[in-house]
């Protein structure tokens, strides 16, 4: 990777505070309203971005349609990141509430730990940091940003609530003794991998680069797995974090990564439009392959 101007890392930083920072009070419409300037102000400087989105819907077989839904769900996201500073335990529940929450007490009272398969749907940075005030703190796995300042930033946020962010390089070691404490720890599985650390599973009926160290730690450690994500409920208009029933393991690992796999699309196609389409999620292909982008 090429290395990074300071100077650019600053200006991201300080036009990035600037922005949450204009999102952080005031009316919610109003924040939403501006929050979807941004979104737009994105979208134009990123042409790219909407193209992407477009022929991953085409190759899911969705409306192309859905693309504006996408905006929308990145807009709300950026007014629900900006104002987690100001969310506590006596508040976060204003902001979201529980479904499926006996999967977690359940896999718990196992006693092997639990291991969050989520993804970019809805509000994900809430998702783990609202888990930690409404039941209890858990290990969250990232990958850094490449803007230091801003990972410095976003990795505090996250933090702010009790959760433990484990870098994903330096991740094995702390997320195996979070499962043998009986923890949880949330890591994000619905992203494209290099050919070199992924096995290629079906995915909205295409294959898709996938790592498998998730289903292999699961097997190793016996951990529950589920699918874990935070939904936006217009009609409540807050958002819900939904806990599916767990994926059995098997042990082998492709087919217990195609499991998960087939688990977070059940849950992108009944919310589509607060998926993170604009990722390029089928880029790497099988050797002899075409590029689909």
């Amino acid at each position: 990777m090429a290395q990074r101007s300071p100077v650019r890392d600053r200006f991201e930083y300080v036009l990035a505070r600037m922005a949450l920072g204009s999102l952080a009070y005031g009316p919610w419409p109003l924040s939403f309203i501006l929050a979807w300037g941004y979104a737009q102000a994105l979208r134009l400087a990123a042409p790219k971005l909407s193209r992407v989105a477009r022929r991953n819907l085409e190759m899911a077989g969705l409306p192309d349609g859905i693309a504006s839904g996408v905006w929308r769900s990145i807009a709300l996201h950026l007014v629900v990141f900006a104002r987690m500073g100001r969310i506590d335990a006596t508040n976060v529940h204003e902001w979201i509430r529980y479904e499926g929450f006996e999967h977690f007490t359940k896999a718990k009272a196992a006693g092997k730990g639990v291991l969050f398969a989520t993804l970019h749907l809805g509000a994900w940075e809430l998702s783990a940091f609202s888990h930690a005030l409404m039941a209890e703190p858990m290990h969250v796995v990232v990958r850094p940003l490449d803007n230091p300042l801003l990972n410095a930033f976003v990795e505090a946020r996250r933090a702010a609530s009790g959760n433990v962010i484990v870098g994903k390089k330096e991740a094995a070691r702390s997320v195996f003794q979070a499962l043998k404490d009986n923890r949880a720890v949330g890591i994000l599985v619905d992203q494209n991998v290099g050919m070199d650390e992924g096995i290629f599973v079906n995915f909205f009926g295409r294959k898709a680069c996938v790592s498998p160290t998730f289903a292999k730690l699961a097997a190793r450690t016996g951990a529950a797995v589920i699918p874990g994500y935070a939904i936006w409920s217009p009609d409540e208009r807050k958002f819900v974090l939904r806990f599916d029933e767990p994926v059995g393991i098997t042990g082998n690992t492709f087919i217990d990564t195609q499991r998960i796999q087939n688990a977070l699309e059940r849950a992108i196609r009944a919310y589509p439009d607060q998926w993170l389409w604009i990722h390029r999620r089928w880029k790497t292909r099988p050797p002899g392959e075409e590029p689909l982008y």
